[in-house]
């Protein structure tokens, strides 16, 4: 029977692509989302994939998110946790609550979805999780504190877990992908955006596509000896040691 996969945020942009890139691997994939009524069930209609609407910051959520998803489509063996947003302010004018935010959404989700598989991944000796980084992980972005240590966060997630994990057949990596043309990036003011491609050496932002092949990848027993790895796709943009 067919691997079962977990993708959050996995109704548009960068999880929407890898949701249908890993059902057409032959993977059976739950698409989570948390708000976007109109789009997730678009999505469903048109993907054949199921959606399930939890809120991956609330611990609580994921739990009974995830059991419903075993119920419907049997024991999670994949988990890719992709949901994240952003709350940008200066740090000198940020306040409380977007750093909350940022940080439950982007960083605790990784706890809240990954405690509950992780015991069913290891009693079955196989699994894999990839946790969906960003290049402001890794180099910082001014005015994106939050959301930076948040995707740093994700980085030293990503290699601690996969030392506990990889002698249980479990392998834990990060993709950090740069900018993307996705919703996130259009809602980008044009000449900003105009100056972030003009910093990307290939020339152009990259594909919700070229991101979910990476997973795609990770995922796939071709990519079993790869863990505690970081796969940046940036266009260039950001050279990580």
């Amino acid at each position: 029977m067919a691997r079962v996969a977990i993708v959050t945020g996995g109704t548009r942009g960068i999880g929407r692509a890898i949701a249908l890139a890993l059902k057409a691997k032959g993977y059976r994939v739950a698409a989570n989302y948390g708000g976007n009524d109109e789009a997730a069930q678009a999505f469903q209609a048109e993907s054949g994939i199921p959606v399930y609407k939890w809120d991956v910051g609330d611990y609580d959520a994921c739990v009974a998110g995830i059991a419903q998803v075993t119920k419907d489509l049997g024991e999670a063996d994949i988990l890719v946790n992709n949901a994240g947003i952003t709350r940008d302010a200066m740090l000198h004018k940020m306040t409380p609550e977007q750093w909350n935010e940022v940080i439950r959404v982007d960083l605790n989700s990784l706890f809240n979805m990954t405690r509950p598989v992780i015991e069913g991944m290891r009693a079955r000796g196989w699994g894999r999780i990839v946790n969906i980084s960003s290049i402001n992980g890794q180099k910082g972005q001014m005015g994106q504190t939050n959301y930076s240590a948040a995707k740093a966060g994700v980085i030293g997630f990503t290699k601690a877990l996969a030392q506990e994990t990889a002698r249980k057949g479990i392998t834990v990596n990060a993709v950090a992908p740069g900018y993307i043309d996705t919703d996130m990036v259009a809602a980008v003011p044009e000449k900003v955006l105009e100056g972030i491609i003009a910093q990307i050496p290939v020339g152009r932002l990259g594909k919700a596509e070229e991101i979910a092949a990476c997973v795609a990848f990770l995922v796939s027993d071709a990519a079993a000896f790869i863990t505690g790895a970081t796969l940046t796709a940036n266009g260039g943009q950001y050279i990580a040691g």
